[in-house]
């Protein structure tokens, strides 16, 4: 199983660096693992800043706020396209407010190395089939399941 994460950076409010980059692959990977994926997968990440996440969140959702972290699901029941040029399935994308995020790691007294990891792992779960939206079960299980692959990056609380 191999992960190829395409990391687009769409902003300038925080400096992304090559160790946040790598962060973001390893939590791609460590949750394909955890979730016993099988075969390679391709997962485009965007990063962007709260006004481009607002205007996502409003054009996708009707949702006129910002928001950490949106995901963009290609496959249905574990059912997904395959990249003809390299075999692998295309999961989906992932926006990511790296200014949220950062807000966030304050908020809750932790590191933003931490909340980065935590919501690339989360929009994962998402674009792997969870969704903690239309059920409590759900929730709860998807939370069991990223703290488990927060514990596997050695981040957890």
């Amino acid at each position: 199983m191999a992960a190829k994460v395409t990391i687009y950076d769409k902003q300038k409010v925080v400096k992304i660096t090559p160790d946040i980059r790598k962060l973001i692959r390893r939590a791609c990977s460590a949750t394909l693992k955890c979730e016993e994926f099988s075969g390679d997968a391709q997962i485009d990440v965007s990063i962007v800043d709260d006004e481009q996440i607002r205007n996502i969140n409003f054009q996708c959702r009707g949702i006129d706020k910002s928001t950490d972290v949106l995901s963009f699901p290609l496959g249905e029941n574990g059912i997904y396209d395959k990249d003809l040029s390299t075999g692998a399935f295309m999961l989906g994308d992932v926006v990511l407010s790296a200014e949220h995020a950062i807000s966030q790691a304050r908020e809750y007294g932790h590191s933003d190395e931490r909340e980065i990891a935590y919501l690339t792992v989360h929009s994962m779960l998402h674009l792997l089939g969870y969704d903690h939206i239309h059920s409590k079960d759900e929730k709860s299980v998807m939370r069991e399941h990223e703290e488990k692959v927060m514990s596997k990056l050695n981040l957890e609380r």
